[in-house]
């Protein structure tokens, strides 16, 4: 029986789990939306990375339509429909749900262009420096961390919930620019454009800001025990050189049909920042430094 007793050991002790560890996350917030995908593909990767380890896993998509809000709450009860997802971090949600501080997309959601329409382009041309810029309205989601950023800057934010909204008030003129992350505004140019005539990507600027994109799951036992994995898988990523082979391949595809060379770029702080943010490790950050076409 001394198998027996081994394998008692590896369950008790931290190794493969009886179980396997089973991961629900949110579904894209509206039809054709893969501003995550990237992420959910990357986290599959570590845990297979450490699955010898581990155990098996499940993971997928909870089935009906859940908004950014509603996902937090979720994860937050600990026991709820969904129990994790990859958000933009916040002093907000490190408190209320336990983040694994590795910037999976390497800070590229902190580099923001704008989709506009016909008429703010035409005024934009006219436009040199962030005070001018802070004369244009910009539309965001209340639940998202740009919001605190850009009001901390100066800028006039109108606030819409939902995500397909803003969409839509933008073309009706509510505000004036729809601030997105250089790494979804393509593909949501492409999917709103024929609805939305006129609908394009702004010409000439570019605002940067630290803002890392986590993994959070519960502040629980077993919340604990999924980030240990989920860290460990990363970092077994990381050592093989895997996550800067998905990390560059992924960037080729969502940044070439945009041009950068030559943008004017605001650099903004972000407020939202604790002091566990792991800024000194310039490794875990791009700064778009070639795309732009001049140093940092």
């Amino acid at each position: 029986m001394n198998w027996l007793r081994l394998l008692l050991a590896l369950f008790f002790c931290g190794g493969v789990s009886a179980e396997p560890l089973r991961l629900t996350y949110p579904p894209p917030e509206a039809a054709g939306d893969e501003r995550h995908s990237y992420y959910w593909e990357l986290l599959e990767a570590a845990l297979t990375a450490n699955r010898d380890r581990f155990g098996d896993f499940e993971m997928h998509p909870y089935p009906l339509p859940m908004t950014f809000q509603r996902g937090v709450a979720e994860v937050e009860t600990g026991k709820g429909l969904v129990n994790i997802v990859s958000r933009a971090t916040n002093r907000d949600l490190e408190t209320r749900l336990l983040p694994i501080r590795i910037p999976l997309d390497k800070g590229l959601l902190g580099a923001r262009m704008f989709l506009v329409m016909p008429e703010t382009q035409a005024k934009l041309e006219r436009v040199r420096t962030l005070k001018e810029l802070q004369e244009f309205t910009i539309g965001q989601n209340p639940a998202w961390t740009d919001v605190k950023i850009l009001q901390s800057a100066g800028f006039n934010v109108v606030l819409s919930e939902g995500y397909s909204t803003l969409f839509a008030k933008l073309a009706a003129g509510r505000f004036d620019l729809f601030s997105r992350g250089i790494i979804e505004i393509e593909s949501e140019w492409r999917n709103n454009r024929d609805e939305r005539p006129g609908l394009s990507i702004e010409k000439r600027f570019l605002l940067h800001y630290p803002m890392p994109r986590y993994f959070f799951v519960p502040r629980t036992a077993e919340g604990a025990r999924m980030a240990e994995r989920i860290e460990d898988g990363l970092l077994r990523l990381r050592r093989s050189g895997e996550f800067d082979r998905r990390f560059k391949k992924w960037k080729q595809l969502v940044l070439k049909d945009l041009q950068l060379s030559g943008r004017i770029v605001f650099r903004l702080a972000n407020p939202e920042l604790g002091p566990e943010t792991p800024l000194a490790d310039k490794s875990w950050w791009d700064d778009l430094a070639a795309e732009l076409g001049h140093p940092r």
